[in-house]
């Protein structure tokens, strides 16, 4: 609709749109995206256990704003439980879910499994003496066995070790009523499953309940190419992704991180991730690496 050619009013309109861009009424395209992407459904990592003992009003708050809806906590016997209950009750409160995270690149050896296993008995422990508000309500693994140096000498053992602790540790998730996840590389689709027609990574996707894949790459079009082949075989599956950004400093290069674009820049690419993350029926969200790392990344924004 035009404005009427009337000056006065003309004039009234160009001094209200003035004030509105001088007062904030009219929000800027960083505020705009900042916004947009609190509202997309995230998943983040919490390394740093220690913090919930001190700062999880501060974590929770951030993680609301933000759109996040789960977060990965990694357990630490160094953490008294009631800082545990404490922070999944009022995550709870926030509508965030918490799963309980661990893992190492050795828990892919069988000659390790009382690791895996003295994991998923402090967990049973846990939910026992936890109200039901206080709960985690699900599991997490990262393992990454291809940081060890039999990854290289023989690769075929250890990926057969990896496939029997992960049926391990799915059966013990099942036996605490509890869905389990984890994080996976996007390349395992390159390797064969032992005693199996699959990829390994179509494997590992159809004994997870979901799986978040390590795509970090500093640009949507990038993290989606990464993950394609995944997203394609877990819609085969019925099965559920996250595809995976990174926000802090990485020794592997600027690609693979936003750690250098900075939180705006983020944001924007967040926004594009969704929207080519829509075109699969498999796509869950994304998860942003860590949450720690975001809030520096935002902190360096605030002027």
């Amino acid at each position: 609709m035009k404005l009427p050619h009337i000056p006065s009013l003309r004039r009234l309109f160009l001094l209200l749109l003035s004030s509105m861009i001088i007062f904030g009424t009219i929000s800027s395209p960083t505020t705009t995206q900042a916004n947009a992407t609190g509202k997309l459904p995230k998943a983040t990592w919490l390394w740093h256990t220690k913090l919930i003992e001190t700062q999880t009003d501060e974590l929770l708050s951030f993680s609301a704003t933000e759109g996040i809806h789960l977060i990965y906590l990694q357990i630490s016997t160094r953490v008294d439980l009631p800082h545990y209950k404490n922070f999944i009750s009022k995550a709870n409160a926030l509508g965030i879910q918490v799963h309980a995270l661990n893992g190492a690149p050795n828990w892919a050896l069988e000659s390790n499994r009382s690791q895996l296993t003295s994991f998923m008995n402090w967990i049973r422990s846990y939910q026992m003496t936890a109200e039901e508000d206080e709960q985690f309500t699900g599991v997490h693994v990262d393992i990454e066995p291809y940081l060890l140096s039999e990854w290289k000498s023989d690769i075929n053992n250890v990926i057969k070790q990896w496939q029997a602790n992960v049926l391990y540790l799915v059966q013990e998730s099942r036996n605490l009523g509890l869905p389990i996840a984890a994080d996976l590389p996007f390349w395992l689709d390159k390797y064969a499953a032992s005693d199996s027609k699959m990829s390994l990574s179509s494997w590992m996707i159809s004994k997870f309940d979901s799986v978040t894949l390590m795509t970090y790459r500093d640009s949507a079009k990038a993290v989606i190419d990464l993950a394609k082949q995944e997203l394609q075989e877990a819609e085969a599956l019925n099965k559920r992704i996250y595809t995976g950004v990174e926000t802090k400093y990485s020794s592997e290069g600027d690609h693979v991180t936003f750690y250098e674009e900075g939180y705006d820049y983020l944001n924007g690419q967040l926004l594009q991730l969704d929207q080519l993350g829509r075109n699969y029926r498999s796509f869950a969200g994304i998860a942003v690496h860590d949450l720690v790392g975001t809030m520096d990344l935002a902190g360096r924004s605030e002027p």
